[in-house]
Order: C-alpha cells, then sequence, then structure tokens
C-alpha cells in the first residue's frame, strides 16, 4: 500500500462482526497482572498502555523503510522526547553538536540543563552542513532540518555518513515536514523526533511527541527513561492524536500547496524583504531539499522592514490567527522576535499555512501588505 492508504487505515481495528472499527481509549492505571509480570502485556500505565501501542505502531509504520522496521515511542510532547534523547545517550563529558538556529527550547534545555551536567555543546550553523566541522569526539549530533524558524537545510545522509564515521549518534527533529514528508531514519539517522503537536496532528488541540528509532538496544534506553521519569502521554489524548493522524495525508498536502504558494507570492511583494522557504528554487538549498523532502512542509518564514511593519501586517490580517506553534489546518502567524532567544530580524514573520482556500489566504496576505506599508 502507498503511504497514505496505510496512515489513513492505521487506527482501523480487525472485521469482527459487531465490532466497532476503532478501538476507544483505554483508561486504565493499574491492570490485572497475576503471576510473572514478564507474562503479562500490560502492569502498570506509567510504563505501558494499550491506545499507545495503537498509537505507535501507526507512528512506526510512517518511519519504516525499505530494509528496515522503526519502532517508536510517543511521549507528553515535543520537548519530553527531545529530553528522553538527551537523557538517553547523554553522560556528563559527552559532546552534543547542536544547530545554531534550531527549536529555542531544545537549545535552552542543553544549556540550562545537561551542559551542567557536564555535557560539552558544540554549536555549528545547519546551512552548508555546517555541523560537520565539529564532529570530532562527539557521541550524539543534532540535527534540524528545516531549521525553526530560519527554514535552513542540511543533507541529512551526507551528515548522518560523517557522523558515524567520527562514531556519533545522530537524531533529527524532524517536527516541521513529519514523517510523511520526510523519513530522516531512511536518509542514515538513528533517531527521529518529532513534536505531534504541531502538523502531525494539526488540530492544535493536543500536545504529544514521539521518538523513532531502528536499534532494538537504543529503543530499550529511551523506553526505560520514559518509564522512570513519567513523561507520558494520557489514553485520550493518544486516542485522539491517532484519529487526527488518519487525515495528515489530506491536510499536510493542502497546507503545502499554501505554503508554497504563500512563498511565491511573497517573493513579488515590495515591503517583503526575505522569504525563506525550502520548495522556493532560490533556496539556497532547495535542491537538497528537494532530493530528501516529499513535502516543504507548511511553515514560510519572512522579513519585514520592522518591528511595526510585522505587527500592523498581523493586526489586518483577517485569517491569520497571532498565535505561537504552527502545523494546524488554521493558519497562523507571529512575530517570532518577540520571544528572544534566535538571531532574526524584528520583522521577521513565522507563517505557518493552514488548509484554507488559497486565493482567500493571498488576498487577505495582500491587503495586510498594504496596511503594512502605509
Amino acid at each position: 500500500m502507498r503511504d497514505a492508504t496505510k496512515i489513513v487505515r492505521s487506527g482501523l481495528t480487525r472485521a469482527v462482526a459487531g465490532e466497532p472499527l476503532h478501538a476507544g481509549p483505554v483508561f486504565a492505571a493499574p491492570y490485572h497482572a497475576p503471576g510473572d509480570p514478564a507474562g503479562v502485556p500490560y502492569t502498570y500505565a506509567r510504563a505501558h498502555n494499550p491506545t499507545w501501542t495503537h498509537l505507535e505502531d501507526a507512528i512506526a509504520q510512517m518511519e519504516s523503510g525499505s530494509g528496515y522496521t522503526a519502532s517508536a515511542l510517543v511521549f507528553a510532547s515535543g520537548m519530553a522526547a527531545t529530553t528522553a534523547v538527551f537523557g538517553a545517550v547523554l553522560r556528563p563529558g559527552d559532546v552534543v553538536v547542536l544547530p545554531e538556529s534550531s527549536y529555542y527550547a531544545a537549545r535552552v534545555l542543553a544549556q540550562q540543563y545537561f551542559a551542567k551536567m557536564g555535557v560539552q555543546l558544540r554549536y555549528a550553523p545547519t546551512a552548508n552542513n555546517g555541523q560537520a566541522g565539529q564532529l570530532e569526539g562527539a557521541r550524539l549530533v543534532w540535527i534540524e532540518t528545516p531549521s525553526n524558524p530560519t527554514m535552513d537545510v542540511c543533507d541529512i545522509a551526507a551528515l548522518a555518513d560523517a557522523a558515524h564515521r567520527a562514531g556519533a549518534l545522530v537524531a533529527v527533529d524532524n517536527t516541521t515536514p513529519t514523517p510523511l514528508g520526510q523519513q530522516p531514519l531512511a536518509l542514515g539517522a538513528d533517531i527521529s523526533v518529532a513534536s505531534d503537536t504541531k502538523a502531525m496532528t494539526g488540530h492544535s488541540d493536543l500536545l504529544v511527541g514521539h521518538v523513532a528509532v531502528r536499534d532494538a538496544e537504543l529503543l530499550k534506553k529511551l523506553d526505560q527513561w520514559r518509564t522512570l521519569t513519567g513523561g507520558v502521554l494520557g489514553p485520550m489524548e493518544a486516542w485522539l492524536a491517532l484519529r487526527s493522524m488518519a487525515t495528515l495525508p489530506l491536510r499536510l498536502e493542502r497546507s503545502c500547496e499554501n505554503a508554497q504558494a504563500i512563498a511565491e507570492f511573497l517573493t513579488t511583494r515590495p515591503e517583503v524583504e526575505q522569504v525563506l522557504y525550502p520548495g522556493l528554487t532560490t533556496h539556497p538549498a532547495h535542491a537538497v531539499a528537494k532530493q530528501q523532502m516529499r513535502y516543504f512542509g507548511p511553515v514560510v518564514s519572512f522579513v519585514l522592514r520592522d518591528k511595526a511593519a510585522a505587527e500592523s501586517f498581523l493586526a489586518h490580517s483577517k485569517l491569520l490567527t497571532d498565535a505561537t506553534s504552527f502545523g494546524g489546518i488554521t493558519s497562523s502567524a507571529e512575530r517570532r522576535a518577540r520571544w528572544g532567544g534566535d538571531a532574526i530580524a524584528d520583522g521577521f514573520i513565522r507563517l505557518s499555512a493552514g488548509c484554507e482556500a488559497i486565493e482567500d489566504l493571498l488576498e487577505d496576505i495582500a491587503q495586510a501588505l498594504d496596511a503594512a506599508r502605509s
């Protein structure tokens, strides 16, 4: 089956007469567990839950590729998933190579906690495979491509090959494209991480993350971290995530088509100083992105002249919800510099294309830019 078919049908139960098509959430803390617990599939909800199993199987199917089968673990958020990777892999004295431009909270986590525990941090640009120059002695290389919010792109396969030759593991934050849009494990990464709060579930009403791997020993370490730290997903959230994920092929195709059209439109407007989107042929790493991505993602970043212009644009837009996060069915945007922490201009806007009619979005963006200009 093609990927879209597998995803749409991933939540179906076995065809048993009189039974529902989709299993409901299982609410339990302890389970009946007589005798040897090793022979019982479920014992306590901090370690496992049948609803997680359904969701993890569906995600693992998406993360799997030709010649390998992936395993997935779900977490209470994308940051819980990120923390699990850092915690399971890194020890005092280890070196982790991080992107200079990546999700801000991941960098804060590394700086405020793991660096203080003795983990050494090295930073390098995502663009032009800048991290390749910092691999000597590294234990982990953390990649984010396209990077958030600057939409820089690196060659996952080339970096993974170089990192493995240096003895390092490779983890890829794959939040923006989702496993349907880009498969890090197929490109040679050891770990694929995502905040499924974003496009994976797509309705802006859940916090959920996942980690996918090919290696059984690495899976055990991550599973143990989740069990001992308790960063677990509730069964209702897991069920809602599985229900939402079934529409990913439709949502991602539409939002990425809209993002491409918006990016191309923005390049024609004099108020816009720069457009950052890997789907544009003018993007410096467009060829790399085209080679490793099925979809270029819903996020378009662009720069207006200053803070006032950006805030005017957002205030005059009727269809862009002024909110953080991205990947939802509703288009949103924000002046990203308001949060601090990223080396970006005051007029930098991160826009997430939703699933509205593109004609309405372009008309709205045009009138908001007109207002920002005046």
